[in-house]
């Protein structure tokens, strides 16, 4: 089992964070999207879409992180994506919340346009709107997240980490790149701490950490 990715790429931390946390043995092959390696022919031999991450496992391919680690927790039966119906459905429900309604709001129209240079490259007044739309949704879910769907929980879902969490992780923690305050949301915050003592955490967040404390490290004089 092999998995292509980019450790800074938000859907890559999915993955990598669900596998190495899970212990499960995989190759990594680690691409760069900043040089673009995306666009090679060789990798849009594996995925036409030139989107990272991408899951091979002999001779069948999956892309898309979310089909990833469902793939991956359904063939070793893991309790991360429960059995029984309504609990598998509730932890789909949450998966689908983080990359959706979530998405948009923190991610795309307020993370991103502090990061992808298409965005940054856009009209002053533009770039201020799509940010003001993002930042208020992304304290309306945050909210939704902090008091609906963690509330006295130790993960989203329940007492167990799901794969919803890995879901969730790598979306609210791009709202590093944007300055999000969590401190409003002291369920979040707490959830973060556990998911960050977990085995896992620094083998898929380490580069991403080490991203974001450059871009906020003051510049030499």
């Amino acid at each position: 089992m092999k998995l292509i990715y980019d450790p800074t790429s938000t859907s890559s931390r999915i993955a990598s964070f669900f596998l190495f946390d899970q212990n499960v043995e995989f190759e990594e092959q680690i691409i760069s999207i900043a040089d673009g390696e995306q666009y090679t022919a060789e990798f849009s031999g594996i995925n036409a879409n030139a989107q990272v991450p991408v899951l091979v496992d002999g001779d069948f391919t999956v892309a898309q992180s979310s089909a990833i680690i469902r793939y991956v927790a359904l063939k070793y039966e893991m309790p991360v994506y429960p059995a029984e119906l309504q609990a598998r459905t509730r932890v789909d429900e949450a998966v689908s919340w983080f990359q959706t309604n979530f998405h948009v709001f923190h991610c795309v129209l307020l993370s991103y346009t502090h990061i992808l240079p298409p965005l940054l490259a856009l009209e002053a007044k533009t770039l201020a709107a799509m940010r003001a739309i993002g930042a208020q949704g992304s304290r309306k879910y945050l909210q939704v997240l902090n008091d609906r769907m963690i509330g006295d929980s130790e993960f989203v879902c329940g007492s167990e980490i799901t794969l919803a969490d890995y879901v969730g992780a790598a979306n609210v923690t791009l709202g590093a790149f944007a300055d999000v305050d969590l401190s409003a949301f002291p369920n979040v915050l707490r959830w973060l701490a556990t998911l960050r003592e977990r085995r896992g955490w620094n083998l898929a967040y380490g580069d991403f950490e080490r991203a974001v404390a450059a871009r906020q490290r003051p510049a030499a004089a």
